[in-house]
């Protein structure tokens, strides 16, 4: 058996969760995937897969063992790097996960490095809600906040920046805030990612006025929603105020469509991380991905750390 070439196999599976688009992949019959993951499952004497119809998903033990079996895989193409093929182009697929707010300017910008590698491919998953990296077929993702998986490397490569805005259409007729408390008097929109996302925390940054600690402000609102682009649209519709990222907005404010609101206080800056599997035998491919990723978010003075 060809343990090295069954893993890859499974890892694949369990990636697209199809026997029959990894054959479609590999130019071989389903049967024969089939057939390798049988293998690998008679080798480590546990079932891996559950197959039907529909589709394939992973048993409790075909989950524990993916992280040891991307490491392995990882390692055999640490071994063929040290055997010579180390000016071998980054070539292959890198599936990458970032928060939605940050995928237009990535694909904005990501001509820069598939023109460089034209064997490379890249696959954004753009998403606000931390899924499993290993087991939804992730090579790197992109994480706003701290971190508190041991079993991922983590590297930070930057800090978001969000700012509080309105549509002139909402402030028409209104009161525009002044202090980070006003906002308990608006209806607020709320990003929801993770817990207390209703409480914002602000800091002064104005020279005329006296810096307290941060302050904190419960808004409340009539629409919320787990998605940034979902907030965006919503605030520019006139639904209520939204802390948002720069990103986002930056050409709606500079064309009038949304106005920033409260410039002497600034919102809490989350750290941005980037997440992988493993450190050690990276392939070519997904060292390419971090240090185009890492380049790309130090041109932004407002994503630098």
């Amino acid at each position: 058996m060809d343990l090295i070439t069954n893993l890859q196999c499974f890892l694949r599976v369990a990636e697209i969760g199809s026997f029959s688009a990894v054959a479609a992949e590999r130019g071989v019959t389903q049967p024969a995937i089939s057939r390798q993951v049988s293998a690998l499952e008679t080798y480590l004497g546990t079932r891996l897969v559950h197959r039907s119809t529909r589709a394939v998903t992973l048993t409790e033990e075909g989950r524990k063992i993916l992280i040891s079996a991307r490491e392995l895989i990882d390692a055999v193409d640490g071994l063929r790097q040290a055997a010579g093929d180390r000016l071998r182009r980054p070539a292959g697929l890198v599936r990458v996960a970032l928060p939605v707010s940050l995928g237009p300017y990535v694909s904005h910008r990501i001509c820069a490095l598939l023109d460089q590698y034209r064997e490379l491919s890249v696959e954004l998953i753009m998403r606000d809600r931390v899924g499993h990296l290993v087991e939804d077929g992730l090579d790197l993702e992109v994480r706003p906040g701290e971190i508190d998986e041991a079993t991922l490397i983590c590297r930070r490569i930057g800090s978001s920046t969000a700012l509080v805005v309105a549509s002139p259409g909402y402030l028409d007729g209104r009161t525009k805030p002044e202090h980070p408390r006003d906002l308990e008097h608006h209806d607020c929109i709320v990003h929801r990612r993770l817990r207390d996302d209703d409480t914002w925390w602000f800091t002064c940054v104005s020279e005329e006025k006296d810096h307290d600690d941060e302050i904190a402000v419960t808004v409340r609102g009539r629409f919320s929603a787990d998605n940034a682009a979902a907030i965006y649209w919503a605030a520019l519709a006139g639904q209520g105020i939204a802390c948002v990222s720069h990103l986002l907005v930056s050409e709606d404010l500079a064309n009038g469509r949304l106005r920033q609101l409260l410039p002497d206080f600034e919102c809490r800056r989350q750290p941005l991380y980037i997440t992988y599997a493993s450190r050690r035998s990276l392939p070519h491919r997904t060292r390419a991905v971090i240090d185009f990723l890492v380049k790309l978010l130090q041109e932004d003075p407002l994503m630098r750390p």
